[in-house]
């Protein structure tokens, strides 16, 4: 059974920095593309970052030059590293796991139950 967990959401103000991380178990973590994404109170689930399992990366443009994907196959676990947040990020991200890297969430057939990130202003 594939399971994700994510971890590393907080509390923090705008300027600041967080990690996100997120273990996968249940199925060949290097085989697999992994992707954050975030869904805000009243809005869509939306695409953030994404690393295939070759290492290729996208981002959305709203995080492009400020948050940093990265994936330790040894650990099984991808990361989100977060630069200069904004309150606009704030929301709910989520892990999910893919055959390919797609910045659609209808494309990921498992997800994690998600990690609260608040940043005041």
């Amino acid at each position: 059974q594939v399971q994700l967990v994510e971890s590393g959401g907080g509390l923090v103000q705008a300027g600041n920095s967080l990690r996100l991380s997120c273990a996968a178990s249940g199925r060949t973590f290097s085989s697999y593309a992994m992707g954050w994404f975030r869904q805000a109170p009243g809005k869509e689930r939306e695409f953030v970052a994404g690393i295939s399992r070759s290492g290729s990366i996208r981002y959305a443009d709203s995080v492009k030059g400020r948050f940093t994907i990265s994936r330790d196959n040894a650990k099984n676990t991808v990361y989100l590293q977060m630069n200069s947040l904004k309150p606009e990020d704030t929301a709910v991200y989520y892990c999910g796991t893919n055959w390919i890297l797609a910045i659609a969430a209808s494309e990921y057939d498992y997800w994690g139950r998600g990690t609260q990130v608040t940043v005041s202003s």
